[in-house]
């Protein structure tokens, strides 16, 4: 008896076996045990809860396209429906400050003195701020 034994990846399926076409084609790993997903950029994932307004950093995946990362998002970190928006961004767009420049990053802030709530009166009606 013999078996054949194919493993598909993400759209990798042929269309002749119900899969969609292939829009790129992707390296299969390099020959070292790592899979298709090895050389997949990283994705950022955030997601909006039903009872927040924003959307917060859940966790990374690995994914080929951004209709894949955000799939695979829903599956990874929605599986009690619990968001209402997931935003992917690949991890290479993403840029920070540094930490150890926060002081200078946040010193024209202390410039601008009619931003901090002292010059507001409050009435005493508001026990809630």
């Amino acid at each position: 008896m013999n078996i054949r034994l194919t493993k598909y990846y993400y759209g990798d399926i042929p269309e002749d076996k119900g899969g969609g076409s292939l829009h790129t084609q992707r390296k299969t790993g390099s020959g070292n045990g790592q899979g298709a997903g090895a050389d997949w950029p990283l994705w950022e994932v955030f997601i909006r809860s039903k009872q927040g307004i924003d959307h917060k950093h859940v966790g990374s995946l690995h994914a080929a396209d951004a209709q894949m990362a955000i799939e695979n998002a829903r599956d990874v970190y929605t599986r009690r429906m619990e968001g209402v928006s997931i935003w992917v961004v690949e991890s290479k767009y993403i840029h920070a400050s540094n930490p150890d420049e926060a002081a200078s990053l946040y010193e024209p802030a202390n410039d601008k003195v009619y931003r901090h709530p002292t010059f507001y009166d409050l009435p005493d009606e508001l026990t809630h701020m």
